[in-house]
């Protein structure tokens, strides 16, 4: 279990691998996060500013692959949520039966997560065969906007609920 440093007061975290994430997506997280006075820990293996705040958190994991997304794995429960753009972190996550959304506003969840490794492997392995794969389209303001809307609909479903 995440130390309560890490944890909201309601036992609800909103997780972000800010090693994964756009800049522009974790400055609105914190935004969101201290508008709704929610717990946000932003873990990453390199440092980063995080405004202080009682409801914001930077977490330091050491160097190494995966150390980011192995925090977040053995910290986030059932009722938080993970904004990633790494599509085997966000498998993890479906799998501990945590929610993931990407900086682009779509939910991962265990409907989508199977296509989406699938297509992640499929790009690796063409890119490996030397294929020029053309990579991810650039993230824009509509990009922004989709991810915000998203995030609002999911953390006031969780306030619904009562977990946030």
């Amino acid at each position: 279990m995440a130390d309560q440093s890490e944890r909201g007061d309601g036992g609800f975290t909103l997780w972000v691998d800010a090693d994964a994430t756009p800049r522009e997506v974790r400055g609105l997280t914190m935004r969101t996060a201290e508008r709704r006075r929610l717990a946000a820990a932003f873990v990453a293996n390199s440092w980063m500013r995080v405004p202080e705040s009682q409801f914001l958190r930077f977490v330091l994991v050491p160097a190494g692959a995966d150390k980011a997304d192995d925090h977040i794995v053995e910290k986030a429960r059932g009722n938080d949520l993970v904004v990633t753009d790494d599509i085997p972190l966000a498998a993890r996550l479906v799998e501990a039966g945590v929610l993931a959304l990407n900086s682009r506003g779509e939910v991962i969840d265990s409907g989508n997560i199977g296509e989406r490794l699938a297509m992640r492997n499929l790009m690796t392995e063409l890119r490996s065969a030397g294929v020029q794969t053309g990579g991810p389209k650039e993230y824009g303001r509509a990009d922004l906007q989709r991810f915000a809307n998203a995030l609002d609909r999911i953390l006031t479903r969780i306030a619904k609920l009562g977990r946030g």
